[in-house]
């Protein structure tokens, strides 16, 4: 796992990871040039040469026999007296005289032939200088193609495949619709890894019902980090969250709690009418005593409220005061009466809080037990005591160099009133922090959260082919999904890791935070609330080891080799991008825009463990080089020392063996 270049990008937030394969299998290695074989004279033409030789002096010769027959003849003559001695004597010389010029012929023509033998082997030995200097060039050629192939193939075993994918710049929320609580476990755990690699903060309001950061919580753990978690209601005594503020934001906090109940409900009118509850009985009081302010309201002037213990929190005076400055009318009675009635559930928040460190990791997480009321009414107020906390910071955190260092994330955000969600987004981005958003289901109304101002939207598994195809438009850019090439549904590739780990750990959620303390660290660890920063390397020893995923991802890397595969289209499969598929997509799969269309992207956060996965992204990766800016040859480029490259070895290896023509 490489870290991404300094400075490459400003946004330190993880939300997935893509896999790539930028630089191309180079193929096989250049086949080296054989010999050929050596070129001698062949007995064929020797033969040739020799026959046409023997054809040319056959008749010479046959008149050499004849005239040394003639001779022989009139030598034997000449002692029986049958020719004279002078005529037999003249005879002789007359065929030696013939036979004379036909011996210098036969001569010259074997002289000839010997010069003709002597010109084939020279030809022949021009013929094999040439063969031997076109070898020794094309096997120099070959060195120097081989060297290029060796630089490709190291570029190619050895670049990342998984790179990370970060919102873009100017992004600032992140919505998701859909997903399942597998797939939102991982997107959680990827998000809070990346924190924690650069010391940021991460806010969770988990209204699933699930323990979906409950692994989050394990590598926060594992990383000597204390994270702190709220399960409401369980856990609302001690949670101090809104309990510091002032009259203004507590009023503006618990005046949403009203509207979360009713939408109808004039929030203006609640916040004035709690804002002079505290005006009157101090900014810093319980909600106990508040709402024994609002039971003064709600009861008649001179019912002395018999034994009625919230009252008892509230002095005869503040009773006189509060009727006298919020009135006395049935309809401010009313009204004290149904906000005391919604502000009853939180009677006790903060009533055992101490004064607890800063946290970087805090989960603020409702309990599956609670009905949809309940899970809207809790959240309500976390969202809310957050935005107010996000607007005291804003001002502070403008001045901020780096966005997104401190990242808020609603799962569930559907349960909460849009209001709620559109202040918490204006606060999170005047306050540079970074906001992601988890829906269920996008519903028809609220599909402007997937194509507002600087929103990036995500889509996971959809809950029903339906809700599918009202998010389909975002990504198509049209409803029309016969606008794409071919007029069909654009297809991606989707890596087998991908559909396998997201299936086997499909089930393996958490259903609440209540940890096994065999699986805590027992080793003497410094425990601290905060990291400055976490090393990559040691992020993903960690990840592998407290996580579900980086132990699985892991362990199926190893069985199959996904991690790696030998060719660039191995362990990739097509998923096409239509209702269907968005229903059918793996939990941990994540279909987001990008510069030339939908791509595809894996939540894993597992994948930090794989030797091939990168912090960099797909627009910081180097280009693959180029075959020209590999060759030896080729002119040193401006600053270069100008060094001549040392000469490749002309012979790689043995040639190839010759095929014997007696085997085929």
């Amino acid at each position: 796992m490489a870290d991404p270049a300094s400075g490459a990008h400003p946004t330190p937030t993880y939300l997935g990871w893509r896999y790539e394969v930028l630089a191309s299998d180079p193929g096989p290695p250049p086949h080296r040039p054989a010999p050929e074989d050596r070129v001698r004279i062949s007995a064929e033409w020797l033969s040739a040469q020799r026959a046409d030789e023997a054809r040319t002096n056959r008749p010479l010769y046959t008149a050499l026999a004849v005239l040394g027959g003639i001779a022989l003849l009139c030598v034997l003559l000449w002692p029986l007296r049958v020719l004279p001695g002078l005529f037999a004597f003249g005879a002789c010389l007359g065929c030696a005289a013939v036979a004379l010029p036909i011996g210098v012929a036969l001569l010259q023509g074997r002289r000839v032939m010997r010069e003709r033998l002597r010109t084939e082997e020279r030809r022949l030995d021009a013929e094999r200088s040439e063969h031997e200097r076109e070898l020794r060039e094309r096997q120099e050629e070959h060195a120097r193609a081989y060297a290029r192939w060796q630089a490709r193939k190291r570029v190619y075993e050895s670049q990342p495949r998984w790179y990370g994918v970060r919102p873009p710049d100017g992004a600032q929320s992140v919505v998701v619709a859909g997903g399942t609580d597998a797939g939102w476990s991982a997107l959680l755990t990827t998000l809070g890894a990346s924190l924690l690699r650069v010391g940021g903060d991460l806010t969770v309001v988990d209204l699933s019902g699930r323990g979906t950061a409950a692994e989050l919580c394990s590598l926060v753990k594992r990383s000597a980090v204390i994270p702190r978690v709220w399960v409401l209601p369980a856990d609302l005594q001690r949670m101090n969250l809104g309990t510091n503020l002032g009259a203004g934001p507590r009023a503006r906090i618990l005046a949403s709690l009203a509207c979360a109940f009713d939408a109808k409900t004039d929030t203006d009118a609640d916040e004035t009418l709690l804002l002079r509850l505290f005006e009157v009985l101090g900014p810093q009081i319980s909600i106990a005593a508040l709402i024994g302010g609002l039971r003064a309201l709600s009861t008649p002037a001179g019912d002395p409220g018999g034994a009625d213990p919230a009252l008892d929190l509230v002095t005869p005076e503040q009773r006189d005061e509060l009727r006298a400055r919020c009135g006395d009318d049935r309809v401010v009675r009313e009204r004290a009466w149904e906000l005391e009635r919604h502000l009853a559930p939180f009677e006790g928040v903060g009533r055992r809080a101490e004064e607890e460190p800063y946290a970087q990791i805090k989960v603020i997480a409702t309990d599956r037990t609670l009905g949809e009321a309940s899970t809207r009414a809790y959240g309500t107020y976390a969202v809310a005591a957050l935005s107010e906390l996000l607007e005291l910071r804003a001002d502070r955190a403008r001045k901020a160099a780096r966005p997104w260092q401190h990242t808020v994330v609603v799962a569930g955000a559907d349960t909460l009133p849009d209001h709620e969600l559109e202040r918490l987004a204006e606060t999170a981005s005047s306050a540079g922090a970074g906001l992601v958003l988890l829906f269920r289901e996008v519903a028809e109304h609220a599909r402007g959260w997937l194509t507002g101002e600087g929103r990036f939207p995500v889509l996971m598994r959809q809950p029903t082919t339906a809700a599918a195809a009202r998010v389909l438009p975002v990504l198509l850019g049209s409803g029309d999904v016969g606008a794409a090439p071919g007029g069909r549904a654009p297809a991606l590739r989707i890596h087998r890791l991908t559909e396998v780990i997201g299936e086997a750990l499909s089930d393996s959620v958490a259903d609440g935070y209540v940890s096994d303390t065999a699986e805590d660290v027992t080793a003497p660890v410094s425990m601290r609330n905060a990291a400055a920063s976490l090393a990559p390397l040691d992020l993903a020893r960690h990840v592998r080891a407290a996580t579900t995923w980086g132990r699985t991802t892991a362990q199926a890397a190893q069985i199959d080799g996904s991690e790696q595969p030998g060719e660039a289209g191995e362990g990739l499969g097509g998923h096409r991008i239509d209702a269907h598929g968005l229903a059918t997509l793996p939990p941990t799969a994540m279909v987001m825009p990008g510069a030339d269309g939908p791509v595809l992207a894996d939540a894993n956060p597992g994948i930090l463990v794989l030797p091939t996965a990168t912090l960099s992204t797909i627009d910081e990766a180097p280009d693959a080089p180029d075959a020209a800016e590999e060759d030896p040859a080729a002119e040193p480029a401006p600053g270069h020392s100008g060094r001549p490259a040392p000469d490749p070895p002309p012979n790689l290896g043995p040639p190839p063996e010759r095929l014997d023509w007696r085997a085929v």
